[in-house]
């Protein structure tokens, strides 16, 4: 059995399991953690480091860490929710110097993208997939044949002149009191142009509302089927995992 550690830092909360690579199974509990107040790297790597020492694992496991931030070469280029020490932070380092191991960083979107497209709803899929998670903004993952294609944002597509999460989101759907179809006629707005745009072969939806997916889902008319996401919270420790094995 291959395994690997995925550690997933939102927030509000950090987590992390051990990962079976070959099922993306979580094989040891799932430990987590508040995300310190203020979010500031020091104390988030600090936090990382104590959930590693819980976790039982082999010490060559390889480490994936994901995070709500633009990664370019380990470096973090944005930060949501977290302290804006993490701009242009050499996170790839800091992580690797504290928990004394390499490790691979990469974006909480695409982490969990990447884990749909090997492990849940995009299994096997060839062609563009976009896994798209619907939550406070909106999120996006691309992976093409298998491949990631990462640090899209297409919640930042402009449509109508604004950002298309500042109108399509699950939080504005709830601020709003929006109902499922008029929420779906924003959505459908949004996923015509990502289709126009990118041909995809696939959708995939995430985010906490995707449980309610029969609610809204059914009523986009779309040229590619659009599914939920099947991971649900463990997609980024699982993906995270992954990266890190490749």
């Amino acid at each position: 059995m291959k395994l690997a550690i995925g550690i997933d830092i939102g927030g509000t909360g950090i987590k992390g399991a051990v990962v079976d690579l070959a099922t993306g199974e979580l094989v040891s509990d799932r430990v987590k953690r508040p995300t310190p107040a203020g979010g500031e790297p020091g104390a988030i790597i600090a936090t990382a480091a104590e959930i590693m020492a819980e976790l039982d694992a082999p010490a060559d496991s390889p480490v994936g860490v994901c995070f709500p931030a633009i990664v370019l070469e380990g470096r973090t280029m944005s930060a949501a929710n977290v302290s804006d020490a993490w701009i242009g932070l050499d996170a790839d380092a800091r992580f690797e110097e504290v928990l004394g191991r390499p490790i691979h960083f990469v974006n909480d979107a695409d982490a969990a993208g990447f884990a749909e497209a090997r492990y849940g709803a995009a299994a096997d899929r060839r062609g563009l997939v976009i896994v798209t998670t619907l939550g406070t903004g909106i999120g996006s993952a691309f992976v093409h044949d298998g491949v990631l294609i990462p640090n899209t944002e297409l919640g930042h597509l402009e449509l109508e002149g604004a950002d298309v999460e500042t109108c399509a989101s699950n939080a504005v759907r709830e601020r709003e009191g929006l109902s499922y179809p008029e929420w779906a006629a924003r959505l459908q707005r949004f996923y015509a142009h990502v289709e126009f745009l990118f041909s995809p072969t696939l959708h995939v939806v995430g985010g906490g509302v995707s449980k309610h997916h029969e609610q809204f889902l059914p009523l986009l008319s779309l040229r590619a089927p659009i599914v939920p996401a099947r991971l649900r919270n463990n997609a980024g420790i699982m993906g995270a995992a992954a990266l890190a094995a490749r």
